[in-house]
């Protein structure tokens, strides 16, 4: 049996072939290009992606099975009858939509959202971006008129393009606000609240229902990359968590069949973990905006020449040097949920040089992970060894501050593709079978020292960080 897994992320899109057996062969990888068109916009082509995961299934070959694993928060419009995007990919990093949401919340709204959607209100979520598609994009506007618009996040956009199939997932839709959580459906209120044609959104479907087919082979399962990769590595039961650092961190832990509404006021987001047919698992979720992202900033700003400059070998944390480096270039996520905030470098010394700056860098991402670990700590009990993916957990000077700022212990697996296990196994479950999870490697990183000293430190350059939005000269 070859099972395909299509990971479609924030910044590229890749390709893995996975044996029944658990081997893992690696297909390729097609990167793209994100555009900031105005300060706070993040837009993506949708053509350019589709060409993209088109291109890497055909060079896999023949499959029995696909699995499509996408980014959860980024959405579009599109022709019913083209199938041709009516707007760019607006991605989940975008905060265009804050303006509406704080009016929202003036109207007194957020407590509707919170008791529907289980979401606060922010502009992280689909429902008021695909709101401002209808009110703001004249194709959009035209489409809906001759009824002809479809909206949805952007795997219902490659599912409808290339497998001839109008649906979504349970957990993609539940990341929407525009789903009941009770329910399990699409929200009528919501939609009205949002400005979202309701008859324009995709139906939803559990996770390994199929969706349609691809060069012959059957599409067995979709689901949000981060929920993918907590099925990756294994977690089935309340407690079981795992840290994917890609673009940004996410923590999601497994909660059972029961959804946790409390934790929205630590800040933290329930959420379905996916949806098997016969009953819903749910998670709860923490995130940083800016992981992979600032590292990206980093390059493209001069500050690292490489990602060797990362490769940390100070006897001495930045932190314990006087320099902070909060990476919020896209707000602050868990637990403090704040727009409004943005990056913030303190205590540079004319001794210092990029090299520093890269240190810091690692070390905020770490103290802003080791946030959000505390407040699902609060909510459930972790296991005690958390597993880590995605690129900055190859770092090990990362891993080791994560450890002595969080107090925890981390598993680190020499394989990091955990998101395109998860899809794959999956797409193979759709099918009535199972793979083996992929051989790897495995060594634990615990705490050496108590870092909880430092916590005074960040948690006074966060508030530092609050708070600032540049305004338009």
């Amino acid at each position: 049996m070859r099972i395909l897994a299509i990971d479609q992320g924030t910044t590229s899109t890749r390709a893995i072939l996975f044996s029944q057996t658990g081997d893992a062969r690696h297909i390729g990888s097609r990167s793209h290009r994100n555009e900031y068109p105005r300060h706070g916009w993040v837009e993506q082509d949708a053509n350019e992606l589709a060409v993209n995961i088109m291109s890497l299934i055909e060079a896999a070959g023949p499959v029995d099975a696909i699995g499509l694993a996408n980014q959860g928060e980024s959405c579009l419009a599109w022709d019913s009858v083209t199938k041709e995007p009516l707007s760019p990919i607006i991605v989940w990093q975008d905060t265009r939509t804050v303006q509406i949401l704080e009016r929202m919340a003036a109207e007194g709204l957020e407590k509707t959202v919170r008791r529907r959607a289980a979401l606060p209100l922010d502009p992280y979520f689909s429902a008021a971006k695909l709101g401002w598609i209808v009110a703001n994009l004249p194709k959009a506007a035209a489409a809906l008129k001759a009824g002809r618009l479809r909206l949805g996040t952007t795997d219902a956009f490659f599912l409808d393009r290339l497998a001839d199939c109008f649906a979504t997932d349970r957990a993609t839709a539940s990341r929407t606000s525009l789903m009941n959580m009770e329910t399990g459906e699409w929200d009528e209120e919501l939609c009205r609240l949002f400005g979202v044609p309701l008859e324009c959104l995709p139906p939803i479907r559990s996770n390994i229902a199929g969706f349609g087919s691809i060069a012959g082979a059957r599409v067995g399962a979709s689901i949000v990359d981060q929920q993918a990769a907590l099925y990756g590595h294994g977690c089935r039961i309340a407690g079981d968590a795992k840290v994917t650092f890609g673009t940004g961190a996410f923590a999601l832990t497994v909660t059972g069949t029961s959804l946790k509404r409390d934790a929205l006021e630590s800040g933290l987001l329930p959420t379905v973990a996916w949806d098997l047919g016969d009953e819903t698992t749910y998670a709860i979720d923490g995130g940083v905006q800016d992981a992979g992202s600032a590292i990206e900033w980093a390059l493209r700003a001069g500050m690292a020449r490489s990602l060797l400059d990362f490769e940390i070998l100070e006897p001495t944390t930045a932190v314990e040097r006087g320099l902070v480096f909060i990476p919020a270039f896209s707000g602050l996520g868990c637990p403090t949920w704040d727009r409004s905030a943005s990056p913030l470098i303190i205590g540079l010394q004319p001794s210092m040089d990029r090299r520093d700056i890269c240190q810091a860098l690692l070390e905020g991402v770490a103290f802003l992970t080791s946030q959000v670990l505390a407040a699902i700590g609060n909510h459930c009990a972790l296991q005690e060894h958390i597993p880590i993916d995605g690129g900055i957990a190859a770092n090990s000077y990362f891993v080791q501050f994560l450890a002595n700022c969080s107090g925890r212990s981390f598993r680190v697996g020499s394989f990091a593709e955990q998101t395109a296990a998860g899809v794959a196994s999956l797409a193979a479950l759709a099918l009535g079978e199972e793979i083996d999870p992929p051989r790897l490697q495995q060594f634990l990183v615990g705490p050496s020292l108590d870092g909880a000293v430092w916590s005074g430190i960040f948690n006074d350059a966060i508030c530092r960080a609050r708070g600032w939005r540049p305004a338009p000269l």
